[in-house]
């Protein structure tokens, strides 16, 4: 009866481990998948803003100067428009809000805001200079 007793424990344990390694193999499945998610959703791509400074007419406003402001790090890159005044940041974290505006001798435009939910991989903004810049 003891070798009855010490078979049927074996199987038991043998089968322990057969219904446990599909738990763990299903449980190690789940976590990668997690994962993957995780890593997709984290990995975003970069984002390019580009787009056209212009005057009050409409017009392209050639060397103007645009800056962008990181607000997380507070850092600000700027661009000097093109002679048909467009300008281009590329590289842009997508986790990160920006703002956005032009200068150009003493016109300025509206300050825009670039917010890291708007999911669009490359942004288009038209900068317009219809403000006088104020003295500080």
């Amino acid at each position: 009866m003891e070798r009855k007793k010490e078979s049927s424990e074996a199987n038991a344990q043998e089968g322990g481990k057969v219904v446990r390694k599909p738990l763990q193999v299903l449980g190690l499945m789940v976590l990668l998948a997690f994962g993957a998610f995780v890593g997709v959703a984290q990995e975003r791509k970069l984002r390019t803003v580009r787009g056209i400074v212009v005057d009050r007419d409409e017009n392209p406003a050639p060397s103007s100067i645009v800056y962008l402001k990181n607000r997380q790090t507070m850092m600000v890159r700027t661009y000097i428009a093109d002679k048909e005044g467009r300008y281009r940041f590329s590289g842009l974290d997508p986790n990160v809000d920006y703002e956005i505006h032009a200068e150009r001798g003493d016109l300025t435009s509206a300050k825009r805001t670039i917010s890291s939910l708007d999911g669009r991989q490359e942004i288009v903004i038209q900068l317009k200079l219809d403000k006088q810049k104020s003295s500080q």
